[in-house]
């Protein structure tokens, strides 16, 4: 395949200021349409009943509760400027954030458009990427953090932390302008979201009797049901960020399937090989692994790099489970850092290297070696890293001190169903 400059795949894939088409593409605009659904889907009822089954019974509820509510608060924020300080021209400062000429989207009409479809539905589909990401980061509080608390940490940190870093790449930032590769948003999001949900389990602290208590899921056919819905919904996230019904939208699609596959055997099968017995947890862990891993990498890698890049997602992130839980002994409750976290980074810095035609990628940037590339991928890694530990921590520190971010041990014990919602999730027949 011919060799395709990152930066121009940028303005022209990402970029609402991007010179517009002559008319509206059907066909492209179908697709968005569908791809939003798609990835609205993943988090509500995909992400929600992934988490919730995972989660002991009388937090089940809480989860749900929490990626419902995050849909909602991201959406009304999204409009009040969240879209507007990423995609709109922020003159001297665009390097750095965009602008506010499109808070409350003044002036959008039904014949705006952003290249060749509807600006309302690319708003639509960039919306669903801003609502899954702080929605990962509740599996690493979940059953501790007061709901108040959750609330206003997802929302400033989409604002300050979410917003500033999807600028930098995929708003025309400095980092697009490096050349920084992130095709559908591993380090936009798993990254992002992953970092802080390290600093969130840290600041918050460990669950009553973490890590000596046994705290299995509590109804694993919920969490295959989200698994499911998560994978197909990927197809949105992943192929969808073509932006076009074409050759790339399909190859990101078939990239995002063998990663999520290879992933997910390769989990089940070192499971097998340690213990005995391979389970269902893990090759539905091994699963979300090759997902975020691949995402990254989606729309500039073959197949062959996509399974490379999964079957080393589940290698990389099931030891790094092992290491986060039973090492560190920290208490990220599902896992969302070693995965997501950890994915995220691993497949960033391979999209450098598969991304090369040479290794059946869409080829990098005229005159872009692949060690070029990789440090380049390394520096948008780090500086996200940086960005989203040190705000996720201030943020946390003044809400801890303002409001409180967890419950009391005894509310703890009880569970967050009753005690924050006065409901439960099952009747006691």
């Amino acid at each position: 395949m011919s060799k395709i400059n990152s930066k121009l795949l940028v303005s022209l894939f990402l970029l609402p200021e991007f010179a517009q088409a002559a008319e509206l593409n059907q066909a492209n605009t179908a697709w968005i349409l569908t791809s939003t659904t798609l990835v609205l889907f993943m988090t509500i009822p995909g992400l929600s009943l992934f988490y919730a089954g995972l989660v002991r019974s009388k937090n089940v509820l809480s989860v749900l509760m929490q990626c419902f509510a995050i849909t909602c608060l991201v959406s009304i924020l999204w409009l009040a400027g969240g879209y507007s300080f990423i995609f709109a021209n922020g003159g001297e400062l665009q390097k750095y954030i965009g602008g506010a000429a499109k808070v409350f989207l003044p002036g959008i009409t039904t014949g705006s458009l952003t290249g060749d479809i509807p600006e309302s539905v690319y708003f639509m589909f960039q919306m669903t990427f801003a609502i899954i990401t702080p929605a990962l980061i509740v599996g690493a509080f979940a059953e501790r953090m007061k709901f108040s608390a959750m609330l206003w940490f997802s929302g400033l940190w989409l604002m300050i932390v979410y917003v500033p870093v999807c600028h930098w790449i995929w708003g025309g930032g400095w980092l697009a302008d490096l050349g920084a590769m992130d095709f559908a948003g591993g380090i936009v999001i798993h990254v992002n979201a992953g970092v802080a949900a390290l600093v969130s389990a840290l600041v918050i602290g460990k669950r009553k009797g973490f890590p000596t208590t046994a705290m299995p899921p509590h109804n694993m056919t919920m969490v295959v049901t989200g698994a499911g819905m998560l994978w197909v919904g990927w197809f949105g996230f992943n192929a969808g960020s073509a932006l076009t019904s074409d050759g790339r939208a399909g190859m990101a699609m078939l990239a995002t399937h063998i990663g999520a596959a290879s992933g997910a055997l390769t989990w089940m099968f070192i499971e097998w090989l340690r213990y005995g017995k391979p389970s269902v947890l893990g090759i539905v862990t091994g699963m979300v692994a090759g997902l975020g891993t691949i995402t990254p990498a989606s729309g500039f890698v073959g197949p062959i790099g996509a399974l490379v890049i999964g079957v080393t997602a589940g290698i990389v992130c099931f030891y790094a489970t092992q290491i986060v839980k039973r090492k560190l002994i920290i208490d990220d409750s599902l896992d969302v850092f070693p995965v997501h976290g950890i994915g995220g980074i691993t497949g960033s810095l391979l999209t450098g290297v598969f991304a090369a035609s040479s290794l059946g990628g869409l080829g990098l940037a005229e005159g872009v070696t692949i060690a070029h590339q990789v440090g380049v991928q390394a520096l948008a890694v780090v500086v996200t890293i940086v960005w989203s530990a040190l705000f996720s921590y201030v943020i946390l520190k003044c809400l801890d001190k303002l409001i409180g971010l967890r419950v009391t041990v005894d509310e703890e014990v009880q569970g967050l169903d009753t005690v924050l919602h006065e409901e439960t999730g099952y009747l006691d027949l």
